[in-house]
């Protein structure tokens, strides 16, 4: 998918919340009822990227976040 189709931007809540769905909840659950995610230990994928979901930080942004707690 091109980078920037996905910005929020060119988005709607609506179709950031799909965007993080498809490429992220791929196991088919409902996350909304789910907690696969947490019981293996991981952030659910709509708790981490809420935050692009809602318009304020861009996936990139949060990827970058997320990665900096682990390349100390």
């Amino acid at each position: 998918m091109d980078d920037k189709k996905i910005l929020i931007k060119n988005t709607t809540r609506g179709q950031r919340e799909e965007i993080i769905r498809k490429a992220l909840c791929s196991c088919g659950a409902n996350c909304a009822e789910c907690s696969s995610c947490e019981n293996f230990g991981a952030v659910s994928p709509l708790k981490m990227y809420q935050p692009y979901i809602d318009g304020k930080k861009e996936i990139s942004e949060i990827n970058y976040e997320y990665a900096a707690n682990y390349l100390h």
